[in-house]
């Protein structure tokens, strides 16, 4: 099996645990994430992402549970920011991305770059 980046792991933990809404134990979101990840590998991500303040934990009994604490839309958006900044080409980068849309997500990202007249302005 391949290993992932840790930086993609965390993306995934952050995902599923936004997919969730409310809290979840390492069990759960091991359970939630691809590749069978280890127990002690997410675990280590949790903390890492608990010291980052990215997610909140409580303790239950002998665990934590542990709690999205930032949004998560603006956290990508934030990280694809940082991409294109860095990026020796953004344009480039952003007409590959484009091109990598499905039908509905291009819709949607249409949509947002040109919102509807609404007669009013």
């Amino acid at each position: 099996m391949a290993r992932r980046p840790l930086g993609q792991l965390e993306a995934e933990v952050l995902a599923a645990l936004a997919g969730l809404g409310g809290t979840a134990s390492t069990a759960e979101l091991v359970a939630r994430l691809d590749g069978d990840p280890a127990y002690t590998t997410v675990n280590t991500i949790l903390h890492r992402l608990h010291e980052k303040k990215l997610v909140t934990r409580v303790r239950t009994g002998r665990y934590y549970r542990y709690r999205l604490a930032v949004d998560e839309s603006e956290l990508v958006a934030g990280r694809m920011h940082d991409h294109l900044r860095h990026a020796s080409d953004p344009a480039g980068v952003l007409s590959r991305f484009a091109r990598s849309l499905g039908a509905e997500e291009a819709r949607k990202l249409r949509e947002f770059l040109d919102p509807p007249k609404d007669g009013g302005g």
